[in-house]
């Protein structure tokens, strides 16, 4: 090759990566701004929640005006994550500016008012949002171009929102095919990430540390070893109980909400059925623990994603955080399902330990990652996500239980268009391409 020629080639190739930078930099920097606002007021209102008990009540009403609100002005930002999915695999009408603050209006008020709904679906839907809205202003019409730019929207969002950027890059390639990761988008996704990730901490947010004191056993010569057998057979066990409610999250949360569109035909009023009856569940269960993201138990001694990791034994939590969130969600509230899987798999890792007499706080940390795991069908991602939150040390635990669970929770998962690329189960190769919502148990009324 000669000077000339070689002079163009690397003038083509810089011209290309300042183009991409120019792209992503402060589309990632939004997003991780607009994610520090978010978890800002997701503070704010779970302070006042706790503050003002009698919120509560009034749970109906705000579910009500937030699913007024959506068919105001909605359309198709009502598509959610499934939405952004479902265009990066078949780019078409773009993902709405609009999506961003309602859902961002929509999950602080669900918060406010004591919804046991997340976040992740929030930082994906605005992260979404503004990764579309920036490449129609950049008049973008490369199908390529547009798929890199949402997946990377993806990454930042769930990046920002958790504080892991390694595992949100990663979860903005794995999540848009079941059993492929999609490594073209590498580098856009890995640079979306931390950046958003480092604007969200510059604002000074803080994200909740957990603490795993598990690192584990001694050998006989007294050095520690990554995996003892015995233990990575009992985390196998509970990680097969972790994908199994993986599955029964997901299908109930679908399945529940094709009910309720048949009960109340009326979108916008369905929320108050599921206000009603988390007060209902209130009542019922004489706590208020799995109200919010159960992050922080409201009173001592209540049951919280960070008291899973104590010396506390807490056997129904799990189930009753499963039925809270299915029930609001399926309503049509706004927020996200990540946390409460969070909790849900921290809670049944918990209520476990004493079972398969495990460590509680390293079957806690290995639910609190495999639930999401199978629920989301991103093992990596959530394998990445035990380490940047945990730490090394039990990194074949969180693994062993991401892989299984991922494994058990079969042909379903909370995102409903993710396509099939590589069947779970080797006679079902008739499922390839297709999406969750096509093949998933049941059918797809969803």
């Amino acid at each position: 090759m000669n000077i000339v020629a070689l002079a163009r080639a690397v003038a083509r190739q810089s011209g290309g990566l300042l183009r991409w930078a120019s792209l992503l930099l402060p589309m990632a920097a939004c997003v991780g701004t607009l994610c520090a606002l978010f978890l800002w007021l997701l503070d704010q209102a779970a302070h006042t929640r706790l503050l003002h008990p009698w919120l509560l009540y009034a749970l109906p009403v705000a579910g009500v005006a937030v699913g007024g609100l959506y068919h105001v002005f909605g359309r198709a930002a009502e598509g959610g994550n499934n939405l952004i999915v479902d265009q990066i695999h078949a780019p078409g009408g773009g993902v709405p500016l609009r999506m961003a603050p309602l859902v961002l209006i929509g999950t602080v008020v669900s918060h406010l008012f004591g919804a046991s709904v997340g976040r992740e679906g929030t930082a994906v839907q605005m992260g979404g949002s503004i990764a579309s809205t920036v490449g129609r202003v950049w008049r973008l019409t490369n199908p390529y171009e547009i798929r890199v730019l949402l997946m990377s929207g993806i990454a930042a969002g769930f990046s920002a929102v958790f504080g892991t950027p390694v595992a949100g890059a990663v979860f903005g390639m794995e999540v848009i095919r079941v059993g492929r990761i999609d490594y073209d988008a590498l580098v856009p996704v890995a640079v979306s990430a931390i950046v958003a990730d480092w604007a969200c901490h510059a604002w000074g947010i803080e994200h909740v540390p957990y603490h795993l004191a598990f690192q584990g056993y001694a050998g006989p010569d007294g050095h520690f070893f990554h995996a003892d057998l015995l233990l990575l057979g009992k985390v196998m066990v509970a990680a097969v109980a972790f994908g199994l409610a993986s599955l029964v999250f997901a299908e109930s949360v679908h399945r529940l909400a094709a009910r309720l569109r048949q009960l109340c035909p009326i979108a916008w009023l369905r929320p108050a059925l599921g206000g009603i009856a988390t007060i209902a569940l209130v009542w019922l269960c004489g706590s208020r623990d799995y109200l919010g993201l159960g992050i922080i138990a409201p009173e001592a001694g209540g049951a919280s994603i960070s008291d899973f990791f104590g010396a506390g034994h807490y056997p129904l939590a799990w189930a009753w955080k499963l039925v809270f969130t299915v029930v609001v969600l399926a309503a049509g509230f706004k927020g996200g399902e990540v946390t409460p899987l969070f909790f849900i798999g921290a809670g049944l890792g918990n209520a476990l330990a004493p079972l398969l007499h495990a460590p509680a706080d390293l079957l806690a940390g290995v639910g609190f990652v495999a639930v999401f795991a199978g629920a989301a069908n991103t093992p990596l991602a959530c394998t990445l996500m035990g380490v940047e939150l945990f730490g090394t040390a039990d990194i074949v635990y969180f693994a062993t239980g991401c892989f299984v669970a991922y494994m058990c929770s079969g042909h379903s998962g909370i995102y409903l268009s993710q396509r099939v690329a590589v069947p779970k189960r080797h006679h079902a190769g008739t499922m390839t391409g297709m999406a969750l919502r096509q093949v998933r148990i049941g059918g797809s009324k969803t």
